[in-house]
């Protein structure tokens, strides 16, 4: 009897790898199918002296946000899965950014849904279609990218995404003395030189407090040496343009004012209490919180930030320079408020896996649209993906467009 049960695990356990190699290699097909995205006047980064990336421009510069794209890679998420990689086409092909960047959970590796612990199975089939579509693009990792029953680890996907053979992914490890995988520079510079907008990715990492599997919704915070990373590119940042003015003997009034804005996964604390200060206020704005747009979709703690909190908030008061920060994570929500002169944003998520029934909802789904100025200001605004402007290649998905949970705003 014992040896009838053994064969029959075998046999679903060999008929599992089977079925999800199968699909690994339709939808890794599926993602090559799509056309390169038609940019005009692309722009092409280089590397800076310190060996990150710029672009160069004096026109605005556009920036497509994704969040939460959720590949599973295994054989039960196949379907979703190619759902997708059909979601994220045809935003991108639509939307025509100079750079694509994705706020974590690229990945999806939970076994009872995704049918794999392989996380670099969703790496992978979300890489093919990025580099078939042509488009410059990074990431910032999520919690699920790499669990702790995952097959791979975060240093292992980080050298996976720092591949050379991957000719339009940006992203880069970061620096080995500040915790995490992907804390990275991006600067957009003008055509004098002068830096006019810098993008800081953070790893905002996964869990704590003993919840090593995150079913505790026990989540990490930004670490206080990336804190010191971002505060000491902050002043060089503003040092370069200084020395740049005097070597061009232009007076102080001519230094181009930096700018910045940061994108990460897991939101911070203060996109609680914004929430929290609106919501208390019958849903008006209060001194500090002021709503821009979106719908807080999720339940109880409604902001799901880290645990302990960190100064990354007052560090971005302090220094003046961050205007917003954009960020994932809770599916339903993606709402965004100025809250003490700073942006707070959630992105519009991709998902189709993670959260229960999620595939047949529709209005929390979609994209984030960053426009940096010349003069080193911004704009942004969320888009749904069941427009008729985003064309798919293949037939979107029926859903139901849900009605909104909380207040929108007075």
């Amino acid at each position: 009897m014992l040896c009838i049960i053994l064969c029959v695990i075998l046999v679903f356990v060999g008929a599992s790898v089977a079925v999800t190699l199968i699909g690994d290699n339709a939808n890794t097909k599926k993602a090559q199918s799509f056309a390169p995205v038609a940019v005009e006047d692309r722009l092409e980064p280089e590397k800076d002296a310190d060996g990150n990336w710029s672009f160069t421009t004096d026109r605005p510069f556009k920036i497509l946000q994704l969040t939460d794209v959720h590949i599973g890679g295994g054989w039960m998420s196949l379907k979703k899965d190619a759902m997708a990689l059909n979601a994220v086409a045809a935003m991108v092909t639509a939307e025509k950014p100079d750079l694509v960047v994705v706020t974590g959970d690229v990945s999806y590796p939970v076994p009872f849904q995704a049918g794999t612990f392989n996380n670099k199975l969703g790496a992978k089939i979300f890489t093919a279609l990025m580099e078939k579509l042509g488009v410059y693009w990074t990431l910032a990792f999520g919690n699920h990218d790499t669990e702790a029953y995952s097959y791979f680890s975060r240093e292992a996907l980080s050298t996976f995404y720092s591949d050379e053979s991957l000719t339009h992914c940006l992203y880069q490890p970061g620096p080995d003395d500040v915790d995490g995988y992907g804390n990275q520079i991006i600067r957009i510079r003008n055509s004098q030189g002068f830096i006019t907008q810098t993008l800081y990715l953070f790893d905002s990492h996964s869990y704590t407090d003993n919840d090593y599997f995150g079913i505790l919704w026990k989540y990490d915070d930004i670490h206080e040496n990336q804190i010191a990373w971002y505060k000491d590119a902050v002043q060089k940042t503003k040092a370069v343009n200084i020395a740049l003015a005097k070597e061009k003997k232009l007076p102080a009034k001519a230094v181009v004012k930096e700018r910045s804005l940061a994108f990460f996964h897991i939101p911070i604390e203060e996109q609680r209490t914004a929430w929290n200060e609106y919501a208390a206020n019958g849903y008006k704005d209060t001194a500090d919180a002021k709503f821009i747009y979106g719908t807080a979709g999720e339940t109880g703690k409604i902001v799901y930030c880290g645990m302990h909190g960190n100064d990354l908030f007052e560090t971005m008061l302090e220094l003046g320079d961050t205007q917003g920060v954009f960020f994932g994570h809770d599916h339903d929500n993606n709402f965004s408020f100025d809250y003490k002169g700073i942006r707070l944003t959630y992105g519009m998520s991709v998902d189709y896996l993670a959260y229960p029934g999620i595939y047949k909802r529709g209005a929390q789904r979609g994209c984030t649209v960053i426009t940096v100025m010349p003069d080193g200001t911004f704009d942004y605004h969320a888009e749904n993906y069941y427009q008729a402007k985003y064309i798919s290649m293949y037939e979107k998905e029926q859903v139901t467009m849900q009605e909104v949970t909380y207040a929108q705003g007075e």
